[in-house]
């Protein structure tokens, strides 16, 4: 009882949010509306023209030709003027159903785009993709129905009972007095389906991020013989899914016959009364005719109805999903900061202390100072904090305690996007969007010439292989693009820097996916693009950062040691571990 009121109260607040997307557009709706009674209205007349004919037909020994005559041409026009109404209905509700979801579906993606790194981080990226495009589509789907069906037929059954007591009301109340059991046909299986469609999306979502997780990595699966893992793993969430999805349909699956038994109760009750007023003289036989074809028209909206309501628990389930990332915490907003404008290299790190989860300290008490054009080397082992500290510095994640400053101004208190802008980042993670090789160079400096892509190419040492690709610079390419190696994907996110060159640089293992002769010749570009720029070098490789002007060596969130390369080795301590070990001395 506590799931089926929890339900409920769930229903009417999603309605409620729904709401607020359909009503820029009710015109729509209130167009569909006027447009579903003129249809219903034509659509129950056609009945009582035809009683009148048969009427016509059995009260005279010779057939008025007339008479059916007029009778014809007035069915003729009602038909007409009931399928361009019938039309007009249909296109208006697409247009509020399609308007509708298009402004949730811009919401759900324009807040991915403005939630915390943490949030993406922790979710899963298949569930996301779930929600934003299956999840909206079956949101879609159940409007479109409650719109076409669920208008229509509620206004079928009011008017078919209007016409029906106008014709006899003793057997209009009979009609009326049974159609309360279909109500709580669907009333009863509407209270037990909204949380097993519920639990259907979140097992579609899982399945959704178990595919795109496989698929992604096909090759690792193969690498490792993980086929069999990874089968075990879909026919797992495959029969969970099963599960859910038996109990969601099969109450839904009784719905139509338990309305349809209810619907032969009324139209035995119309017949069998009917025949008997008829025969008594209370109807003529053409009334009669008239209403065994309203009582039909008046149970068939029930079936309708019935499998609306079903497609509308679905939505409904749908839609908390995705209303669940639109209504997520955003970042703090930037609206009260002010631009960093000029940026003149300088950074310091105070007492900064920060965890990704409150029990499991990662840094703490960091202090440090970077003066203008300072290379800053960060090296030690892998879960040290060398990647936590370039997401605190791009604010991608804020600290718990402490404060960062650049140029003499604290993150906290400059936009964003300026700070952003103040850096040019290459990961060890390459990432490229769906586009030309131009646009993807282009892809921090939109309005670049030509020439001063070519440029940025040529410095990245790209040019050469970009000539050989059959679109040259107008290929089309993407993250997943098969037609570029790891180290020419990684050169194209290095021509990306190359372009834009802002005053401060990170490179976290910049050339871990490239060869040993194309990194010497990356790594004589880098020494012309560092110059006067205040940089961050992340490395695993310590024969690449033995220029650095400081090294930072973390360990345990902590900066254990710091200095040159030669300073460092002379102290025979952390540091010396590390590069002995990678560099065997005879």
């Amino acid at each position: 009882m506590k799931n089926e009121t929890e339900g409920y109260r769930n229903t009417k607040v999603i309605i409620k949010k729904l709401y607020k997307y359909i009503r820029p557009y009710r015109r729509f709706l209130i167009l569909s509306l006027l447009l579903s009674v003129i249809t219903v209205a034509f659509t129950l007349l056609a009945p009582i023209l035809m009683g009148d004919g048969i009427d016509l037909i059995i009260s005279k020994g010779n057939v008025d030709f007339n008479g059916l005559k007029i009778i014809i041409i007035k069915i003729i026009f009602i038909i007409s003027i009931t399928a361009i109404a019938q039309w007009l209905m249909n296109l208006c509700t697409n247009k509020l159903t399609f308007y509708t979801v298009r402004d949730i579906r811009l919401d759900a993606f324009s807040k991915l785009e403005r939630v915390p790194i943490s949030y993406v981080d922790n979710s899963s990226q298949g569930d996301l993709i779930s929600r934003i495009v299956t999840d909206i589509d079956l949101v879609s789907d159940g409007l479109l129905m409650g719109f076409t069906q669920l208008f229509s037929g509620v206004i079928t059954i009011l008017a078919t009972i209007g016409f029906m007591i106008s014709i006899n009301l003793k057997i209009a109340l009979i009609v009326i007095m049974i159609t309360p059991l279909s109500f709580f046909v669907a009333s009863f299986i509407a209270k037990r389906t909204f949380n097993m469609f519920q639990a259907q999306s979140i097992k579609r979502g899982e399945m959704t991020s178990h595919i795109n997780e496989m698929i992604s990595g096909q090759k690792i699966v193969k690498a490792y013989n993980y086929e069999n893992e990874s089968k075990k793993r879909f026919e797992k969430i495959n029969g969970e899914l099963e599960t859910v999805g038996v109990k969601a349909l099969f109450f839904s699956a009784i719905t139509n016959p338990g309305t349809r038994f209810i619907n032969g109760l009324v139209y035995s009750g119309v017949g069998i009364f009917g025949a008997v007023s008829a025969i008594s003289g209370h109807i003529s036989v053409g009334q009669l005719s008239a209403f065994l074809t309203y009582a039909n028209q008046y149970t068939k909206p029930f079936n309708e109805i019935s499998g609306v309501i079903t497609e509308l628990q679905s939505a409904f389930a749908s839609a908390k999903r995705v209303f669940e990332i639109i209504e997520t915490q955003e970042e703090q907003s930037d609206d009260l900061l002010y631009p960093l404008e000029k940026v003149d290299g300088t950074l310091s790190l105070d007492n900064v202390s920060f965890s990704y989860t409150p029990d499991k300290p990662l840094i703490e008490d960091l202090n440090l100072y970077v003066s203008k054009g300072e290379r800053i080397a960060i090296v030690g082992p892998t879960g040290c904090g060398k990647t936590t500290l370039i997401n605190l510095l791009m604010r991608f994640y804020d600290v718990t305690e402490g404060s960062i400053e650049i140029s003499g101004k604290k993150i906290k208190e400059i936009t964003r996007h300026s700070l952003r802008q103040s850096f040019g980042m290459v990961l060890q993670e390459t990432w490229l969007s769906k586009g030309t090789i131009k646009e993807n160079i282009a892809f921090g400096k939109p309005d670049a010439a030509d020439e001063e892509i070519i440029k940025a190419a040529k410095n990245a040492h790209a040019h050469e292989f970009i000539q050989r690709l059959p679109q040259s610079y107008d290929t089309i390419v993407s993250d997943d693009s098969e037609n570029l190696s790891s180290g020419q994907k990684q050169l194209l996110c290095i021509a990306r820097v190359m372009l834009t060159l802002p005053p401060m640089l990170i490179l976290d293992e910049a050339t871990s996916n490239i060869d040993t002769r194309t990194e010497k010749q990356i790594q004589s570009a880098f020494e012309q693009m560092l110059k006067g720029r205040t940089s961050f070098i992340v490395a695993h490789r310590l024969s690449t950062i033995k220029n650095a002007d400081c090294i930072l060596v973390m360990d345990k969130g902590h900066i254990v040691e710091q200095g040159n390369h030669n300073e460092l080795l002379s102290k025979n301590g952390f540091y010396s571990k590390l590069y002995y070990s990678q560099f065997e001395q005879s």
